[in-house]
């Protein structure tokens, strides 16, 4: 495990503290579990943007469906007549 130093602003320093105590675990620890949670929700907003521009040269290259064949197929779920999804 490597070592980083970070300077706190007093605003976050002070309730870390207290939630640190409160929770009886290191500040180490929160700042840890803090970062860990930044970082897979960054990779989620990637994928996201990655998907979101893949989608978007799917529209430009002209592949789209038209919105009631898609509503027409969805509206078909869960009645037992369950249609073939739009191509």
């Amino acid at each position: 495990m490597s070592i980083t130093s970070i300077r706190l602003a007093d605003d976050i320093e002070k309730p870390l503290e207290s939630l640190a105590t409160k929770l009886d675990r290191s500040k180490n620890y929160l700042i840890n579990q803090a970062i860990k949670e930044f970082l897979s929700r960054q990779a989620v907003e990637d994928s996201r943007w990655s998907d979101t521009l893949i989608a978007l040269e799917s529209i430009k290259s002209g592949k789209s469906l038209a919105e009631a064949d898609v509503n027409t197929w969805l509206n078909s779920w869960g009645n037992g007549e369950r249609k073939e999804p739009p191509k």
